[in-house]
């Protein structure tokens, strides 16, 4: 009979209890790892109000996401020698989406440009109203994904990794991180197109690995946008009260059974707040209350205009109204000019200029936008060259993703100027360069957040939005620097 020694045997058994002894011996020492932040307690998630990490300058923020791709240098960037050239051959390299109807001749903009405000930021011809508004206006001209695909930029943008689903997006985060300050209407909303969802869909508001408590609510794109806000005729009044007072106390021992479910916490979470909101919603969405000139500006007036300036004024009542997080999005992409762009691209900015707009000035003038946070912007922008489909009048652009340009207004962004550049023909970002890991770390600062230290503990790891991917605050767009804002 083969004799071991202990040492031996520990040797051999390092999965039974020589495993048990090192984790012992470590115990006593203090050496077993654990992540800093991680609590024995059990976390509890709400929505009530938090504490920013610093002093915030935003307190919410209205998303308007252009979904396919503006072309940038037919609309915010202004590009003189792709003109002088259009038609000549570019002599850089380029990525193409579709090959098979790729060209290298230049595309110059077949739209004028024109400095507008006391600025003098240059916006073209086909965003008159944004004009109007460039004074409150950073618009940013080096956004960079690197990538020319339309879901894997979403993405990155909304939740920090390239192509990478199943993560939270950054309302999910600024929602867990600040809660909100009205407890009778969801802290994150999301204002879809009658025309359907957009390119990647539901994605675009998931909540990802955080409990759903922290996901995007849907209003509906007609009315009635909340369905069975109302009780039944014979069931309101003390009767429903009774019912929803029996229905909690339910849940609420159900749960004292299953302390450790999010998902059921987040389920009666959902119930009260809807019952909440049988009077609040009704009363955010009631448009008749403003008055005819708002409606007007809005372009409420207009068939070509009221479906968007609808959502963006549901958008400033809801914000009004103490909503954290607001996204409006387009169905499909509409902005993916890859055909017909003279006829495309006017078409969606004849819709989306003047509501955007609008959403801004009214924001201004009611003393909200210090404190409310507008973006404006897409997933990528378009390339310098022509889309080819034989027929000059049916010629686009195609997907670009190494250059393009978004603009942010209030909530403590610096208006009146530009940030970054692009190369002479628009083609890559070769100053200032700003990726969507750079967009969410400014995001979260100006609401107080520090983006390395929002924590949430997911599989036994530490999670941040960035996924601790490179990331900077871009300190230059802000009225208030880093180092002051705590």
């Amino acid at each position: 009979m083969t004799q071991y020694s202990r040492r031996q045997f520990l040797a051999e058994n390092a999965m039974g209890i020589g495993t048990v002894a090192l984790a012992w011996l470590l115990k006593q020492d203090n050496l077993l790892a654990k992540p800093k932040s991680v609590t024995l307690a059990q976390q509890h998630f709400d929505l009530t109000p938090k504490k920013a990490q610093f002093a915030p300058q935003a307190k919410a923020m209205i998303s308007l996401f252009q979904h396919g791709g503006p072309a940038h240098m037919d609309l915010t960037d202004p590009k003189p020698e792709l003109t002088k050239f259009s038609g000549t051959d570019f002599k850089g390299d380029i990525q193409f989406s579709f090959v098979n109807q790729a060209s290298k001749k230049l595309l110059g903009s077949p739209w004028k440009f024109r400095k507008h405000g006391e600025c003098g930021t240059e916006v073209s011809e086909l965003l008159p109203h944004l004009g109007e508004i460039v004074d409150d206006v950073c618009l940013i001209r080096s956004m960079h994904t690197g990538a020319n695909g339309h879901e894997v930029s979403i993405r990155y943008f909304h939740g920090g990794i390239p192509g990478v689903v199943g993560r939270p997006n950054l309302g999910s985060w600024l929602v867990y991180g600040l809660g909100t300050e009205s407890q009778n209407l969801p802290a994150y909303m999301v204002l879809t197109d009658p025309g359907g969802l957009p390119v990647d869909g539901v994605t675009n508001w998931s909540n990802g690995f955080m409990p759903s408590l922290f996901q995007g609510t849907v209003l509906r794109p007609k009315e009635p946008r909340i369905l069975n806000l109302d009780a039944p005729a014979h069931l309101r009044g003390s009767l429903q009260a009774q019912n929803l007072e029996l229905l909690q106390e339910l849940n609420r021992k159900h749960f004292e059974k299953h302390p450790h479910e999010s998902d059921l916490e987040a389920r009666i979470s959902s119930y009260e707040l809807a019952a909440r909101m049988q009077t609040s919603a009704r009363e955010a969405l009631d448009l008749s209350q403003e008055t005819k000139a708002t409606q007007e500006m809005y372009g409420l007036d207009d068939p070509k205009t009221r479906e968007y300036g609808t959502r963006c004024l549901i958008a400033r009542r809801l914000v009004e109204r103490g909503v954290r997080f607001i996204q409006l999005f387009h169905g499909g992409q509409p902005w993916d000019n890859h055909s017909s762009i003279i006829t495309g691209l006017p078409g969606i900015c004849g819709r989306t200029d003047k509501p955007s707009a609008a959403l801004v000035k009214d924001l201004k003038q009611r003393g909200m936008l210090e404190s409310t946070l507008v973006h404006w912007g897409g997933e990528i922008g378009r390339l310098p060259v022509t889309q080819s489909h034989g027929d000059p009048k049916k010629a686009g652009r195609d997907h670009n993703g190494q250059g393009f340009s978004i603009w942010l207004a209030g909530g403590g962004v610096k208006g009146g100027m530009t940030f970054g550049k692009t190369d002479e023909f628009g083609h890559r970002a070769v100053e200032n360069v700003v990726t969507p890991n750079d967009f969410q770390a400014t995001i979260m600062r100006l609401f107080g957040l520090d983006y390395k230290q929002l924590l949430y503990l997911h599989n036994g790891q530490e999670q941040i939005i960035t996924n601790g991917r490179p990331a900077k605050v871009v300190a230059e767009i802000l009225e208030q620097p880093p180092e002051k804002a705590s």
